[in-house]
C-alpha cells in the first residue's frame, strides 16, 4: 500500500503541486472578492448567505457544506472525486477566511475605486488559479461535481444549462439567507452584484486563456536534463 502511494505521488507530483497552488490562489482571490464587496461567484454567494446565519467560522462552515456535497458525490457518482477535491475541501475556506481578515485589517475602509481594483484583481487571480486546478485534472470541487452528475449521470440536460440552474439556485438561496440574517436589501450587491455577473460571463474565456498560456505548458514542460 505504501509503495502504491509513493508511486502515485511520484507520478503525479507536478499535477499535485498545480492543484495545491491552484486552490491556494483561488482561496486568496475569494478573500479579495469579499473585500471588494461587489459580488462573488455563485457558490460563494450561497456561502456568504450561510455565513450570515450560521455563527461559526467561514473556514469550518465551508468544510461542512462541501463535506455534505462530497457525500452526495460519493453515493451517486464518485468518478469526479480525486485528491484535488480534498485539497479544495480542507484548504479553500480557511485560506479565504485568513485572507479576508488580513485584508480587512490592512484596508478597513476601502474606497470604491480600490474595491473595483480588488474586483478586477480577484477575477484575474481566480481564473489563473482555476486554470492550474482544472488542468491538473485530479478531481473537481464538490460543487462542480453536482452539475456534472446531474448532466452526465442523470441526463437532466446539457452541463452548461444545468450549471446555470445550480448557479441561479445558489445566488437566490444566498440572497434569501442574507436577508434572513437581518441584512438590508441594499447590501445584497455585496454578495450578488456586478462581480457575480462578470464571473458568469468572463471566467470561462479567462480560464481558457490561462490554460493555453500557462497551465498546459507548465504541465507538459519537460524536466531539465
Amino acid at each position: 500500500m505504501g509503495d502504491k502511494i509513493r508511486s502515485y505521488l511520484e507520478e503525479n507530483k507536478r499535477r499535485i503541486m498545480m492543484s495545491l497552488f491552484g486552490v491556494i490562489i483561488c482561496a486568496v482571490s475569494v478573500g479579495v472578492f469579499k473585500l471588494a464587496a461587489l459580488g462573488v461567484d455563485s457558490f460563494q454567494s450561497l456561502m456568504s448567505g450561510l455565513d450570515s446565519v450560521i455563527p461559526i467560522g467561514f473556514g469550518t462552515l465551508y468544510v461542512i457544506v462541501n463535506a455534505i456535497l462530497l457525500i452526495f458525490s460519493l453515493v451517486v457518482d464518485r468518478h469526479n472525486i480525486g485528491l484535488a477535491t480534498f485539497i479544495n475541501l480542507f484548504l479553500l475556506g480557511y485560506i479565504t477566511q485568513f485572507t479576508y481578515d488580513l485584508l480587512q485589517k490592512l484596508f478597513p475602509e476601502p474606497s470604491m475605486i480600490f474595491r473595483i481594483v480588488c474586483l478586477i484583481i480577484g477575477i484575474v487571480v481566480i481564473c489563473f488559479g482555476s486554470a492550474l486546478y482544472m488542468t491538473a485534472d485530479l478531481g473537481v470541487s464538490t460543487y462542480d461535481a453536482v452539475a456534472i452528475v446531474m448532466s452526465g449521470k442523470w441526463k437532466l440536460g446539457k452541463f452548461k444549462y444545468i450549471r446555470i440552474c445550480t448557479d441561479l439556485v445558489c445566488v437566490i438561496a444566498g440572497c434569501i439567507l442574507f436577508l434572513t440574517a437581518g441584512n438590508p436589501v441594499n447590501k445584497i450587491p455585496t454578495i450578488a452584484g456586478v462581480g457575480t455577473i462578470v464571473t458568469a460571463f468572463f471566467m470561462g474565456p479567462l480560464i481558457e486563456f490561462f490554460n493555453e498560456k500557462c497551465a498546459r505548458p507548465m504541465l507538459n514542460s519537460k524536466k531539465p536534463e
